[in-house]
């Protein structure tokens, strides 16, 4: 099997990462930073994400594992004082994959002739450079509302508890083949009207965000910020890939939601 670790880049990552390395080359398995079997990522959320990233093209063959050195991380099932015991799980015992689903956009543009494709695991953003965000918003085709405000958010169910948590979203079980629309301070009043609620759409319902105005947007992919001039349309949807993560252990999410959000307060 070949393996490949992604590292905050604290001194605490790094040690980790170092010995794990160590520890999985001498039980023969094969360091491979271009075609992993499994990436391991040592820090935090964060981290991550960049690993994704990283490995988007390889999505179909990679599984990620995560150790959070920090706070805890919603995509790390293991923490430091176990290192051992993954090193051992992943050398000697096979692993279940659990695929969640991600976020496909596509942003074309007006000249007609350039398209770029984006995936986010955890989310999309799409802001107003300058001013209000003026979109019309399409859900299958048909025009939903005209959304005024500060942005738009859309999330995966593993990104519910992000951003989209922030701005009053539902927090969606990761296994739910869904996307999420949340709205950040639209305008209400006797002359505009948005929603004003999160959505919640299938697979098979593609959201299509088209510009009002000729305006420049900030977009951002989970942890990247892009600018994207002359936009014709930002198109949404659940992506054809999955992200895999490689299960040792089972993986309680609504434990996990417990214990970031509510914890024992009041016990």
């Amino acid at each position: 099997m070949k393996f490949a670790i992604s590292s905050k880049g604290d001194p605490v990552s790094n040690s980790i990462m170092q010995k794990m390395k160590t520890y999985l080359i001498d039980f023969q398995l094969e360091y491979d930073e271009d075609r992993p079997d499994i990436v391991i990522s040592v820090g935090g959320d964060g981290t991550l994400l960049y690993a994704f990233h990283r490995y988007r093209s390889r999505l179909d063959k990679t599984a990620f594992i995560g150790v959070h050195t920090g706070h805890l991380g919603f995509y790390a099932d293991w923490v430091p004082d176990e290192i051992e015991k993954l090193v051992i799980a992943i050398a000697k015992t096979p692993y279940q994959v659990v695929e969640y689903p991600i976020l496909e956009v596509i942003i074309r543009h007006n000249d007609g002739g350039r398209e770029a494709r984006y995936l986010a695991l955890n989310e999309c953003t799409v802001k107003s450079i300058e001013g209000t965000l003026v979109m019309d918003v399409e859900i299958k085709g048909q025009t939903f509302e005209t959304f005024r405000g500060d942005g738009l958010c859309m999330s995966t169910p593993s990104g519910s508890t992000a951003y989209n948590k922030a701005l009053g979203g539902a927090i969606l079980h990761p296994s739910l083949r869904a996307i999420q629309l949340a709205e950040m301070a639209s305008i209400n009043n006797r002359v505009f009207r948005t929603i004003g609620s999160p959505l919640i759409l299938p697979e098979h319902h593609t959201c299509m965000l088209k510009p009002v105005n000729d305006v420049d947007f900030q977009i951002t992919i989970d942890h990247l910020t892009l600018l994207h001039k002359d936009v014709k349309s930002i198109q949404c949807r659940v992506a054809n890939e999955n992200v895999r993560f490689a299960r040792f252990k089972p993986f309680p999410f609504w434990k996990r939601v417990r214990d970031s959000f509510v914890g024992d307060i009041g016990r």
